[in-house]
């Protein structure tokens, strides 16, 4: 039962990434490149390799690959219309929602901007909530106030999602993650831009 629904959420990954990089295309052809790790440091080393040959993120998600392994699995897209000069990506994971809240504020005093999360195994056997964030310069955002919902509830969450908004947070993603204490719970990532 979990391989399949790891299998279907693959596919609706896949679909909505050829689907928004066909959108992009109309003008001119689109390259991909796949880049698949267990590691967040190589994958953060990969996007950014891939970043200076002229790709951007397209998407990531996290699961047990066909050969039983657990993976991130993210698509670059390029696209002679949307230039990539310049961007920088960082990726941040963690089992703590406190630390990963910590690690995106930094991030988003230098300007780094949500691109997506997943959940991921490590090789350790632990669950980890992983970020994807990119540095464009030619952005104006400034600097970027993230915020972490994190609950075992939804209707805790539909509850701390509406103070995040009347504080002036708007939702980026939601994904399900484990806890440090072993439980799931329901993670959402908010932000506010501060020019």
């Amino acid at each position: 039962m979990m391989v399949s629904l790891t299998i279907m959420i693959l596919r609706l990954f896949f679909v909505t990434a050829m689907t928004a990089a066909l959108a992009l295309s109309a003008d001119g052809k689109v390259d991909y490149r796949v880049l698949a790790t267990s590691k967040t440091s190589t994958m953060e080393k990969e996007l950014n390799q891939a970043a200076a040959d002229g790709f951007v993120f397209g998407g990531a998600m996290g699961g047990e690959s066909a050969f039983g392994g657990s993976e991130v699995i993210t698509v670059m897209t390029k696209n002679s219309g949307v230039p990539s000069n310049g961007r920088k990506y960082k990726l941040i994971a963690t089992s703590k929602t406190s630390t990963m809240q910590k690690e995106l504020n930094q991030a988003g005093e230098e300007g780094f901007f949500y691109c997506g999360q997943t959940v991921f195994s490590s090789k350790f056997g632990g669950k980890e909530v992983a970020v994807i964030l990119e540095l464009n310069p030619d952005s104006k955002a400034g600097r970027i106030t993230y915020k972490l919902a994190a609950t075992s509830k939804t209707s805790t969450m539909e509850k701390e999602l509406r103070q995040a908004g009347e504080d002036g947070f708007k939702f980026l993603g939601v994904v399900v993650g484990k806890s440090a204490f072993g439980g799931n719970e329901l993670i959402s990532i908010l932000y506010k831009s501060e020019k």
